[in-house]
């Protein structure tokens, strides 16, 4: 174990509250402090950590809103860290199950360089076994969780379905979309431009999707690229796309709602309201909201079965890595401008 060693880490905490709109610099603050890495400053069960990927969530953006208006995520006290998935190496250890060098996955990581943290909820992550570390914050992580979990368990379509993904090029829509053909269905997505369209059909399978910046009538859209209806629909945005989805549901359509992240930068009261849920009784959907915090017993299963499916090449992942930790805010503001495709993950101290 390395002898007394201080190290200035810098990490983002909560500055203000951010009710509606992008978040900018005025909420988030990138602040340094000093982190002592000796033996005598590491409590027992505890391990210090070098960070080297972290992950970059839409919902972080619901943790910081100061209301609680229907997500279900507490508020960050102000001049708090926040707190994501992250992986990193192993520098220092009052834990007899973790050695110095070994990668670790924390699902409660602070967005940050250096931390020294419990080891109950540390994960090894073994680097050898042909699986890249960024994987495990993607397809591994919790954006291919929430797939598995709105596909596999909510929505759970049959073979010769017809399935529409929202999002489609986001990293939880490009996951879901590829379990969903792999269960047999035909799969559409929208995305917010042309060159994602291409990417969606000729990297993740899909067998069509439609610009919704181009085609922004989503009713005549819908009509044109699911013909003969929707049975399933995989929900990342809400909206103006859910109301119109519900236009062009099967009789027993499942809906699962994993997120609306058209809506997240807005108060609750400017949100668009769905007026056409009176469909859902005539066509017996049924709809249904999952957050991953009730299906956690399932990891296991998951994790198993999507480590299969990237080791025999059945699903593809897309990740994008930005460097630093100061590209943090950056990174969360472009979640909710269509710039990316796939998984925004932050390198640093690799």
């Amino acid at each position: 174990m390395r002898d007394h060693h201080v190290v200035e880490s810098r990490e983002w905490q909560v500055a203000a509250y951010c009710p509606e709109g992008v978040p900018t610099s005025e909420h988030l603050k990138l602040r340094s402090f000093q982190v002592s890495l000796g033996g005598d400053s590491i409590p027992d069960g505890h391990v210090a950590i070098e960070l080297m990927f972290l992950s970059v969530e839409p919902y972080l953006r619901a943790t910081f809103t100061g209301t609680n208006d229907g997500l279900f995520f507490p508020q960050l006290p102000l001049n708090q860290v926040m707190k994501t998935f992250g992986i990193g190496r192993v520098i220092g250890s009052k834990d007899s199950d973790y050695n110095e060098g070994d990668i670790v996955l924390n699902p409660s990581s602070p967005i940050a360089e250096y931390c020294v943290t419990s080891s109950h909820l540390l994960r090894k992550i073994d680097p050898s076994n042909g699986i890249a570390l960024p994987d495990y914050l993607n397809f591994l992580g919790v954006p291919g969780f929430a797939a598995w979990v709105g596909v596999e368990v909510v929505g759970q379509p049959k073979a010769g379905s017809n399935v529409f993904v929202s999002a489609a090029c986001s990293a939880v829509g490009t996951c879901a979309g590829q379990l969903a053909k792999l269960r047999g269905c035909r799969v559409i997505g929208s995305t917010g431009s042309d060159h994602k369209v291409k990417l969606i059909k000729e990297e993740f399978g899909y067998d069509d999707g439609f610009n919704y910046r181009k085609e922004s009538d989503f009713d005549a859209a819908l009509s044109k690229y699911c013909p003969d209806g929707i049975d399933f629909y995989f929900d990342n945005v809400g909206g103006e796309m859910l109301e119109a989805v519900l236009n062009h549901v099967n009789k027993h359509a499942k809906i699962s709602l994993c997120g609306m992240i058209s809506e997240y930068n807005k108060v609750w009261t400017e949100r668009r309201g769905i007026r056409n849920l009176l469909n859902m009784v005539g066509k017996e959907v049924k709809m249904e909201g999952f957050v991953l915090d009730s299906y956690w017993e399932c990891f296991g299963e998951f994790a198993k079965q999507m480590e299969d499916y990237m080791k025999q090449g059945k699903i593809k992942t897309k990740i994008q890595i930005n460097h630093g930790i100061e590209s943090f805010l950056d990174s969360l503001a472009s979640l909710f401008s269509s710039s990316n495709v796939g998984k925004v993950i932050i390198q640093l101290n690799t």
